[in-house]
């Protein structure tokens, strides 16, 4: 998204006057620094700057007192050095889970739950695989969506593959829900002819929480925490890896950091965290994966590679490729396609990874809204139905040309897509067909 007249990629001030805290590394700061262009911001984010959103001009992020210092000293302007910690007009009381208001939004063991129900009302055509465990232990669930019983029980298939991830940064809640209703939408839906030749002809992968220990300690107060990275120890009472930037294609060269403090701390070494490795085993693993899709949020922008260099793909069918898909879903979610590196550079990207490694099909999907005044990080449960209504033809068209994305050219988009069932009502539809205590929680 061009920066006129603002792209908001994170939560600003205003948002911190809504209830929500941060649980900050050492002496973390919410700053803003003149900043005015993708050079400039690259700059300030390979200085350690988590850039949360940009202003024609500027940009906010979270920041330590130490990269505070480090961006003056490279000759930026602070114009805001403030403490992040608000916590104004909260949550009260002993809830421990995702606010009431919020309740329909799942926690991991609701994750775990659901998937669990949908694998066994559907165990012909679906399979709930662990693919690893995290720092503390919890399984990394992918579900398998394919009508072969052989591919189900190895967990591999020589169908074409399509993956969809959510949930690599903790706060992001919104980006586990989306691939969940996708798993949940293509089973209820799958006598639809559509669904039915999908199901039939490829491998279909649903991982919605990579970082679920993330995800947990950002709801366990009660009080949304603002947490980005994992739960690794890095000692001194500071913690956490960004997840998406662990990944081994440029890894550690521009827009992340190498102090474990910072939100956008690369890790010690490419891949050093169980849940990027479980991902990498993954999709080494499945040389069938055509397409892959990862969801974040925020912002409303469809992306592609590259996100550690300025410079378009050198394959010029490739790139032609990932335009022309980029602005067909852009057309109907109505977000912005680009590529990732015009906000920024950053490395060790989940798409620069699978895109440069396997030659995947990778893109990224910042989800609704597109700024804080939306809700931010934590929009409420009214955005769950919205983001999935404007992503299905999206992921339905991920789905479809796994086979070969290059189709995307010459195919009629039109003809693609008339038999695909249009996005309706399916979240009522859902809850009504479930037991409500999925989607509530206990104090």
């Amino acid at each position: 998204r061009m920066l006129l007249p603002i792209v908001l990629l994170g939560l600003s001030s205003s948002a911190f006057s809504a209830g929500f805290t941060l649980d900050p590394e050492p002496e973390m700061r919410w700053v803003e620094i003149q900043a005015k262009d993708k050079y400039e911001r690259s700059k300030a984010a390979s200085l350690g700057l988590t850039i949360e959103f940009v202003r024609t001009g500027s940009v906010w992020g979270f920041a330590t007192r130490t990269t505070v210092q480090r961006l003056q000293q490279a000759g930026f302007r602070v114009t805001s050095d403030s403490e992040p910690e608000m916590g104004r007009g909260g949550h009260q009381g002993d809830w421990k889970d995702f606010p009431p208001e919020d309740s329909q939004f799942h926690n991991y063991a609701e994750a775990e739950a659901l998937l669990k129900d949908l694998a066994a009302r559907h165990s012909d055509v679906a399979r709930l695989h662990s693919i690893g465990k995290t720092v503390e232990g919890r399984n990394v669930y992918a579900l398998q969506i394919n009508s072969s019983e052989d591919a189900l029980e190895r967990g591999q298939s020589n169908k074409p593959g399509v993956v969809f991830m959510g949930a690599h940064h903790a706060r992001e809640h919104l980006s586990v829900e989306v691939p969940l209703l996708y798993a949940q939408y293509l089973l209820d839906h799958r006598q639809d002819e559509t669904v039915a030749r999908l199901i039939d002809t490829r491998d279909i992968w649903v991982i919605p929480m990579v970082n679920p220990d993330g995800a947990e300690f950002d709801i366990a107060t009660g009080r949304y925490r603002l947490w980005r990275k994992n739960r690794r120890n890095n000692g001194n009472n500071v913690y956490g890896v960004d997840l998406n930037r662990n990944y081994d294609w440029g890894w550690g060269t521009s827009g992340t950091s190498r102090s474990p403090s910072s939100d956008v701390f690369a890790g010690p070494s490419a891949f050093s965290e169980p849940e990027t490795q479980a991902i990498k085993t993954f999709v080494d693993q499945r040389p069938n994966l055509g397409t892959m899709l990862s969801y974040h949020s925020f912002g409303e922008l469809v992306l592609y590679p590259w996100s550690d260099v300025y410079d378009p793909i050198p394959n010029g069918q490739d790139l032609a490729t990932f335009k022309k898909m980029a602005e067909t879903m852009g057309s109907w979610n109505k977000y912005e396609a680009q590529q990732s590196s015009d906000l920024y550079t950053s490395s060790g990207d989940t798409g620069d990874w699978a895109y440069g490694k396997h030659g995947i099909f990778a893109f990224t999907f910042e989800l609704s809204p597109s700024s804080d005044f939306g809700g931010g990080f934590y929009p409420g449960a009214k955005m769950i139905e919205k983001a999935f209504n404007a992503n299905l033809k999206p992921m339905l068209y991920l789905t479809d040309l796994a086979d070969n994305p290059h189709r995307a050219q010459t195919a009629s988009v039109k003809g693609m897509l008339k038999n695909y069932v249009e996005p309706g009502l399916p979240v009522e539809a859902f809850y009504e067909r479930h037991p409500i205590e999925l989607f509530t929680h206990e104090n």
